[in-house]
């Protein structure tokens, strides 16, 4: 999936206030949808929506029925009757009050943004946006009188720093929406109340979600459990890193089978994945299936986490991206370790 939203505009728009309650703060409720005009409407818009990059979706969730999820329900309802949009905006500022009770939860703004024309995977969506903002920065404000010119400072908003974001899109309602997260606060366990008590979701578990999970399965048994297992060097270690994925770069489709014999090819190497992979899955509670079409996106992704670099000491970086046969290992007469690289061409 991937959002746009050049063409965006803004239907309807909505600020209250949410304290905390744990603190005893209370909140404040507007009586009606704000004014704006089309400069204020275009920073609103950067404001909200230049912060979701999402390359996760996610669904509203419920473990009895999906309508008694608060956010889903409101939602749905903004969306079947747009003169609704007041009276859900506060239903909906009520519930994140109900959820705001960890005292490290801050106060701040809540804004509910009813937009028009967002963009996902090619296709006009209308959208509900649910937006936080809890921290403040310190502004320079430059005055000009017949006096000369004077500085003074003023706490705002940051527009380049939204603190927490949530955009449904107006698509699979019967299965939940389709919604993007922004979460640039969530440091500690008092702010999982945004994702998982307030808007309680699930991640979608499309191709994207799959390839992403399964490459991080993939890399926390090359460092973590094979060298406990087997006797495998650093250098062992980032061969099976740079084959784990060469394979999801080369293929189109994931086959489980096949990646375990051309990446582990070893049989006592794959038993020992299979165990890991099998426990791991069932720990974090990971549905992934043994065949999906791969994202590249999510390669993109992981591959940049997957390290290439064999670290010496303090003196050497050594990358390594190709064949493991042109690195040899070994110890001299006096014990000093080395290793010995082979090359055709020096640039």
């Amino acid at each position: 999936m991937k959002f746009a939203w050049g063409e965006a505009s803004i239907r309807q728009i909505i600020v209250h206030q949410v304290g905390n309650k744990a603190a005893d703060e209370n909140y404040l409720l507007s009586e009606r949808p704000l004014e704006t005009d089309e400069a204020l409407e275009g920073i609103l818009c950067q404001y909200f929506l230049s912060s979701i990059k999402s390359e996760e979706y996610y669904r509203f969730q419920h473990d009895i029925e999906l309508p008694m999820n608060e956010v889903y329900t409101c939602v749905a309802r903004i969306f079947e009757n747009a003169d609704a949009f007041t009276e859900q905006s506060a239903y909906l500022a009520k519930h994140l009050y109900g959820q705001s009770a960890h005292p490290k939860v801050k106060g701040g703004e809540f804004y509910v943004v009813h937009f028009r024309d967002t963009v996902l995977d090619g296709q006009s969506r209308e959208a509900v946006g649910l937006f936080r903002s809890e921290n403040r920065d310190t502004f320079l404000e430059v005055n000009k009188s017949f006096e000369g010119i004077g500085i003074e400072s003023r706490e705002g908003i940051n527009i380049n720093k939204l603190d927490k974001g949530c955009l449904v899109f107006n698509t699979e309602s019967e299965k939940g929406f389709v919604l993007a997260i922004v979460d640039n606060t969530n440091k500690g366990n008092e702010a999982q109340y945004w994702k998982d008590l307030f808007l309680n979701v699930a991640v979608l578990n499309n191709d994207f979600h799959q390839t992403n999970q399964f490459l991080g399965i993939a890399k926390q048994f090359v460092t973590k459990q094979l060298q406990e297992e087997f006797e495998v060097t650093r250098a062992d270690q980032i061969d099976f890193l740079n084959r784990s994925v060469d394979y999801f770069k080369s293929h189109n489709t994931f086959d489980k089978d096949e990646f375990e014999q051309q990446v582990f090819a070893d049989e006592s190497v794959i038993r020992s994945f299979r165990q890991f992979d099998e426990s791991y899955r069932n720990e974090n509670e990971m549905n992934i299936s043994d065949s999906f079409e791969i994202n590249a996106q999510a390669v993109r992704k992981q591959a940049r986490v997957f390290k290439s670099v064999l670290k010496l000491d303090k003196n050497f970086h050594i990358y390594i991206h190709g064949n493991r046969e042109l690195i040899e290992q070994g110890v001299d007469e006096n014990g000093r370790k080395f290793y010995k690289i082979y090359y055709d061409e020096e640039s």
